[in-house]
């Protein structure tokens, strides 16, 4: 079975693969010319769809037609090159020339899930008797569609996460006027004030339905998210290599939403 429909996959793929550099199968300046032909970009970028949906690791999803390194080396090439980020950027733009985003409603929540393997995004878990985990606060627009997120310590609280949260507004270009920003909680007035911004905030001892908001859509998204196990439960290291599994699972959400 594969890890996404080729409906999904498809459109991926034609997108990142105009993003790749040229490069030569093999190496003309080699001095025998017959050194071992470089593993094609397609495959490499199924191996890593692959990984994000089913949170294996390298190891166990290598076979004679990839190797794990390959996979590493590749994606750390593709990092570095931005074009995880790029894929997730224009996949954004065609969403919002096609159906628009409502960015005068965002909704932003934490989430958090585990993190095994520790590293630079991870931080000892209030929710699972200290062990590792890793935060998420999220931002979406009015239907969901994943703008951007700051990921840090488990034991982070989502107050101060807020302000680097919202500069990822900065990234998407005119913006309306008048904003509203749904929350769960009210330490952060100040910061939306500064901000011109309107903040629509749950109260405690109030049942959801009573008050009932957008805010269910930044949980929603976060379900979607949770849905790919890289992410659900997150084994690298580095923040960026979680970030780019992030922009390739926003790209996937962003394309799926579109489609339908």
């Amino acid at each position: 079975m594969p890890a996404l429909p080729s409906r999904l996959t498809t459109p991926l793929w034609d997108q990142f693969a105009a993003l790749i550099p040229a490069r030569p199968v093999v190496d003309p300046a080699h001095p025998l010319g017959c050194h071992r032909r470089r593993i094609s970009d397609r495959t490499v970028f199924d191996k890593l769809i692959q990984v994000l949906r089913f949170g294996c690791s390298y190891e166990a999803i290598a076979d004679t037609t990839c190797s794990a390194s390959t996979i590493r080396n590749r994606r750390d090439e593709w990092i570095k090159a931005g074009l995880f980020a790029a894929l997730k950027r224009i996949a954004l733009a065609a969403y919002d020339r096609i159906v628009g985003l409502i960015l005068d409603q965002i909704a932003v929540d934490g989430c958090i899930t585990k993190a095994p393997g520790g590293g630079q995004c991870a931080g000892p878990s209030p929710v699972d008797r200290r062990k590792q985990g890793m935060k998420r606060s999220l931002m979406v627009e009015g239907h969901g569609i994943p703008l951007g997120r700051v990921l840090a310590g488990a034991n982070r609280h989502d107050s101060p996460l807020l302000a680097p949260t919202l500069d990822k507004l900065d990234d998407l270009g005119p913006l309306p006027a008048d904003i509203t920003v749904h929350l769960d909680s009210g330490k952060t007035r100040t910061e939306l004030a500064g901000r011109h911004l309107h903040g629509q905030i749950a109260h405690k001892g109030e049942k959801a339905p009573i008050q009932a908001s957008q805010r269910w859509h930044v949980e929603r998204t976060n379900a979607w998210h949770n849905a790919f196990n890289r992410l659900q439960r997150c084994c690298a290291r580095r923040e960026v290599v979680i970030d780019a599994f992030f922009d390739l699972a926003d790209a996937i959400l962003t394309v799926r939403s579109l489609i339908r």
